[in-house]
Order: C-alpha cells, then sequence, then structure tokens
C-alpha cells in the first residue's frame, strides 16, 4: 500500500480525483484513479511497477485517459530527470494493443 501526502500539486489532483471503493459490507478504502495509479507506478519505474502498468492498461483498456496520464507523468519526470519512462509507457501501450488485438 501506498499513501500520498498531497505535498505536491499531482498529489494534490491525485486526492481530488480519489473515489471510494467498497470491498466488504460496510468497508470502504479511498482510492486514486486508475490514471493517476499509471503515472505513481511509472514515476516509480521499477521493474514490478512496470508490470503493474501494463496490466492496468489491460484491466482499463479503452477507458484510460492516456492525455492525462501523459501531461501529469511529463513533468514528474522531467524533474526526477527521467523523461525516457514516457516512452517506455508507450511502448508498453503498443504492446497492450497489440495483445489485444491480436487475432488468435
Amino acid at each position: 500500500m501506498d499513501l500520498a501526502l498531497g505535498a505536491l500539486p499531482f498529489e494534490q489532483r491525485t486526492v481530488k480525483r480519489a473515489s471510494s471503493w467498497s470491498w466488504a459490507e460496510g468497508r470502504t478504502l479511498i482510492t486514486c484513479s486508475a490514471e493517476d495509479l499509471v503515472v505513481h507506478k511509472a514515476f516509480a519505474g521499477r521493474d514490478l511497477d512496470w508490470g503493474d502498468v501494463e496490466r492496468i492498461l489491460i484491466r482499463q483498456h479503452g477507458k484510460l485517459d492516456l492525455n492525462q496520464i501523459r501531461s501529469e507523468l511529463k513533468p514528474l519526470l522531467e524533474l526526477k530527470g527521467e523523461a525516457e519512462a514516457l516512452s517506455k509507457l508507450d511502448q508498453k501501450h503498443e504492446i497492450v494493443e497489440r495483445r489485444l488485438h491480436a487475432k488468435p
């Protein structure tokens, strides 16, 4: 489980876009949007995170706002000095598209 404290403008927007998720009767968690989760995972950039990004792209196929993801991720990666992760995100997206549109 990761926690965001809302210190950066992106984190503040993440908190505003968050929603409740009911996982048991009377039990809820506040979770970030799928788009924001992709941003957090791509920013972290570990192999496990990139696997998670690919699974999110598959599970949320056709529902994600990819422009929002890119616009939120780009300045964070520039601060980190790892702008090439945007290309990795595009590669993951292309892989998912090919896999989901491949003929059996």
